[in-house]
């Protein structure tokens, strides 16, 4: 069958136009630059704070996410049936893949385990801005280790990426809560234990909602007014790290609050506790969360989370591994790149630089030129030459400058008969005469004096 529309009166053939599909994106060579210079930095961070870097397959058994979300998970997964007529489904995220490694050989892993990734994932759900259909998300777990110190580490080290970034605490917030303490809380206001799952629900829906459908929600939970107002201020208010008893005496509930008053100390033993705040209303909406949970938001509110985490201790057991504590963090790229935007903290300039533009001055230097990449390209440096016939000086050095090349070398008559080459640096228009032999070291060591 033909692939194009066929034109019944003239039997023209009309080519198909393509675009990506809807909430994906194509990485052109800049946007790819950008991508290798984040994932560099993810990378790099992840590193120097002792993970080790792991990946899984892109596509698992459906049954899996399954196990960790619950049925309701599978409309916002692109799932189909393979061949052998099993479930499977393109990861959305990379927790499922982990907890299935881990359990797998956790036995003979040492502890505490300590992994990143940086894997591409995939949500069947409307695009808008900050959330795609397909996006990169950097992770770190922590498996293995009870205690603050995992979720402080955890922690600094998310707020490590930020910091390398450019980010400063005014310009985000890391909001920390914690799932048990926010259950005791809604249960001293009046929430049934049958409703506690919709009152958490409510919680990680609020900043989505109009003020209304808010106190609606909360209403709905069974409290009167007094204490939709209650439930109102609870999760509304904030409280700087640094002063956990504040957050106990506010809710009267002194005292009580042991795992935060332990990782409060961590954070500030890290020297972290001014990018982070206490914030009862963060209580994420995975049901597999069992302890401390924690956010970054833009400081203004203006954008979707940042990144998001907390402790997940039942679900290495779920996966049929043993009973093992475990601490994670998931950064995406999208509302990062949009943060460093708005802030103005992209870099100006994230291709890779170009050492040196090879150019030839006259014909008879022409066939020298690969020549001369063909040795700069050898002792690792990047060269480029230009593909255009001419040999007019001033118009190849455009070129040069468009490609934002260090240093222009030019092959000429002098280079054919004396073995020397013109190089011009570019950005002082310095040029000097130089031997070929010496043109590696030259150019390496960026010397135009």
């Amino acid at each position: 069958m033909n692939q194009f529309p066929t034109n019944p009166t003239n039997g023209y053939t009309a080519p198909m136009k393509f675009q990506a599909p809807k909430g994906t994106r194509d990485f052109y060579p800049e946007e790819m630059a950008w991508r290798r210079y984040l994932e560099a930095a993810w990378r790099r961070v992840s590193i120097r704070n002792g993970f080790d870097e792991v990946d899984g397959p892109i596509f698992e058994s459906l049954e899996l996410y399954k196990v960790k979300s619950g049925d309701g998970i599978v409309s916002e997964l692109f799932h189909f049936e393979d061949r052998g007529g099993r479930e499977m489904a393109i990861r959305p995220e990379f927790t499922p893949t982990l907890a299935r490694m881990v359990a797998e050989k956790a036995q003979s892993l040492p502890k505490p385990i300590k992994w990143f990734s940086m894997p591409n994932v995939c949500r069947a759900e409307k695009p808008q801005r900050g959330r795609g259909r397909e996006f990169l998300q950097w992770n770190i777990d922590m498996l293995g280790l009870d205690g603050a110190v995992a979720d402080a580490e955890c922690i600094y080290t998310m707020v490590d990426v930020l910091r390398e970034l450019g980010l400063e605490p005014h310009h985000v917030r890391v909001k920390i809560s914690h799932r048990e303490v926010v259950r005791q809380v809604l249960e001293r206001l009046g929430v049934a234990p049958e409703k506690m799952l919709a009152a958490f629900e409510l919680l990680d829906r609020r900043d989505k909602m109009l003020p209304e459908d808010f106190t609606k929600g909360a209403a709905e939970l069974g409290l009167d007014d007094a204490r939709v107002e209650r439930f109102e201020q609870m999760c509304r208010r904030k409280y700087p790290a640094g002063d956990v008893p504040h957050l106990e005496r506010s809710i009267g509930m002194e005292g009580q609050f042991a795992d935060l008053e332990e990782l409060d100390k961590q954070l500030q033993a890290f020297g972290i506790a001014e990018w982070c705040e206490y914030d009862l209303g963060i209580v994420r909406g995975l049901a597999y969360y069992t302890g401390t949970v924690f956010e970054v938001h833009e400081a203004s509110g203006a954008e979707r989370a940042l990144a998001g985490g907390g402790r997940y201790d039942q679900l290495i057991k779920l996966m049929g591994g043993p009973d093992m504590p475990a601490v994670g963090v998931g950064m995406g790229d999208i509302v990062l790149s949009l943060v460093l935007a708005d802030k103005g903290l992209l870099p100006a300039e994230v291709m890779p630089p170009v050492d040196a533009f090879v150019l030839a001055a006259s014909d008879a230097a022409k066939p020298l030129v690969p020549q001369v990449v063909a040795k700069l390209r050898e002792a690792n440096l990047h060269a480029r030459f230009t593909y255009k016939t001419t040999t007019n000086v001033g118009k190849l050095l455009k070129d040069a400058g468009q490609c934002h090349a260090r240093s222009a070398v030019i092959v000429d008559d002098a280079t054919v008969n004396d073995e020397t080459v013109n190089v011009k640096d570019m950005a002082s228009g310095d040029q000097q005469v130089i031997a070929l032999d010496a043109l590696v070291a030259q150019i390496r060591n960026g010397d135009f004096a």
